[in-house]
């Protein structure tokens, strides 16, 4: 109460010329009090006022309304805390040096930033996120580290088995753009339970979460500063999150950094089918009137220009381009399918349906990953190619390097050599030498590792003398290469005594 009467008392040289002029001309934010009520006796001769909270006008964002622009709809959802050191300045400099690359990922991104984005709201999720892909594979779905991390978000094969993503010879979920990234998710939506920080967490996801729980440790129990900045870490980790954050601010400003963003409409860029009907990459794009390396981009989780035949297949095609695809579905005759795939009969073979299907059987070996000794069986699926050259240019890169589980490769033959040279003492023995069956390796200059491996035949094992095999002579071949001739007979010893 009296500290109230002596701050009002100051107040009486200051308030009293100005309640000539008037209240409300001179204190717009001043109203009379009339709760305010003061004993008779200690009450003042002047009026008590109160300040009433003035409304300034302040720009405003009205987030009832969702933006026409992507990149502002992600502005919006920044949430993680800002890390302020020079590796970031050092990273923003290093991007806006690389206006090119840096066009070139932003332009990637456009297919599958709206996905990622609803993902991350959906979640409650920072948007910041949605960047990402850019510092782990520059938003290429083919992204291949030496450590075999594959796809937008580099995961390694463990991983990716760990949150269930498929991995066989028809598929790779971990370029899948919705299968990969709903992973993603999840595992960072783990490590930051784990860490409480999303700063650790995006260590986590680029070291390991329990090489981040060490150096943490190692820091708390040292006394020193356990945030992100002050770890002790492999310098790949160091740059990790300084490059999201410099990627956020170069989003968050662009005009700061002479950047203009390609435009990303604030809808979505691609929509996912099911089909019964069994097709392969190059029908799916005639029938969805877009471009192969389209559709390639949309789906670059199918190892094969075919769609897996096992249940209803899942296709993303552009979603301006839908209604177009199930219209010409609906036509869509099967038989005229670019490259379709042929489950092999009981007594049936490669060459016979190579030879009912107009192909020659290398060919069909080659498509299928087949080796001209391997051997498969009733059940084995083969991909038939396609007729159109560009189909087959194309999709070249989509061809098996080796085949399907269920061929059998049979072990290369081995061919044994036996030479009759005279030991110790003039005894007779017989050395054994494996003979390459594939072509020997060219050796420049008649130097290097070849010559080492040509050495004379008695440096090889040695045996007993025993009778030769039978055919062993015609399995090496009449007249042995010149690398594998037996070494010249030594120089005439002195006759052993007869002692046999």
């Amino acid at each position: 109460m009296f500290p109230r009467v002596i701050a009002l008392l100051l107040l009486l040289p200051v308030a009293g010329p100005l309640m000539a002029q008037g209240v409300d001309e001179a204190f717009p934010g001043l109203v009379q009090a009339s709760s305010l009520e003061v004993a008779p006796s200690a009450q003042p001769s002047h009026e008590v006022f109160e300040i009433r909270e003035q409304h300034v006008r302040v720009p405003t964002i009205d987030l009832t309304t969702e933006p026409d622009d992507l990149w502002e709809r992600i502005r919006r959802g920044f949430s993680m805390p800002d890390l302020n050191t020079e590796l970031v300045t050092d990273r923003q400099i290093y991007y806006i040096n690389r206006p090119g690359a840096l066009r070139q990922i932003f332009t990637r991104s456009q297919r599958y930033l709206y996905y990622i984005v609803e993902e991350l709201e959906r979640r409650g999720m920072p948007t910041e996120l949605a960047l990402l892909p850019m510092v782990e594979s520059a938003f290429n779905p083919m992204a291949l580290s030496s450590a075999q991390a594959s796809g937008l978000w580099q995961f390694i094969p463990s991983t990716g088995k760990s949150y269930k993503l498929e991995q066989n010879w028809w598929v790779d979920e971990r370029r899948d753009v919705i299968a990969s990234t709903n992973a993603a998710l999840d595992y960072l939506q783990t490590i930051y339970e784990m860490h409480g920080d999303w700063h650790l967490a995006l260590a986590s996801y680029n070291w390991g979460e329990g090489a981040v729980g060490r150096a943490v440790a190692k820091n708390r129990a040292a006394g020193l500063p356990t945030e992100y900045q002050h770890l002790n870490m492999p310098g790949e980790t160091r740059y990790y999150v300084p490059k999201l954050q410099a990627l956020k601010n170069i989003v968050a400003q662009p005009e700061l950094f002479g950047l203009t963003l390609p435009r990303i409409p604030n809808r979505p860029y691609f929509v996912t089918v099911e089909s019964r009907v069994a097709l392969d990459l190059a029908t799916a794009a005639r029938l969805s009137e877009t471009s192969v390396d389209e559709i390639l981009a949309l789906n670059p989780g199918y190892k094969r220009p075919v769609l897996p035949t096992n249940g209803s297949m899942s296709l993303v095609i552009p979603a301006e381009k839908v209604e177009a695809f199930l219209v010409n579905l609906q036509r869509h005759d099967p038989a005229s399918a670019s490259w379709k795939t042929y489950e092999l009969r009981e007594g049936e073979g490669l060459e016979g349906v190579a030879d009912r299907l107009g192909i020659s059987a290398s060919r069909l070996r080659q498509v299928n990953g087949l080796s001209p000794r391997a051997r498969i069986g009733t059940g084995y699926t083969l991909i038939i190619p396609s007729e159109n050259e560009g189909d087959r240019i194309t999709l070249s890169n989509l061809l098996p390097s080796r085949p399907q589980p269920g061929a059998v490769e049979p072990p290369p033959p081995r061919l044994v050599q036996h030479t009759t040279v005279r030991g110790k003492h003039g005894r007779m023995v017989v050395v054994e030498r494996n003979l390459p069956t594939g072509p020997a390796p060219a050796v420049a200059g008649g130097r290097g590792k070849a010559r080492a491996e040509a050495a004379p035949a008695s440096r090889g094992k040695q045996a007993e003398s025993r009778p030769e095999p039978k055919g062993a002579a015609k399995a090496a071949g009449s007249k042995p290469p010149a690398a594998a001739k037996a070494a010249p007979p030594p120089k005439a010893a002195p006759p052993a005594k007869k002692h046999r």
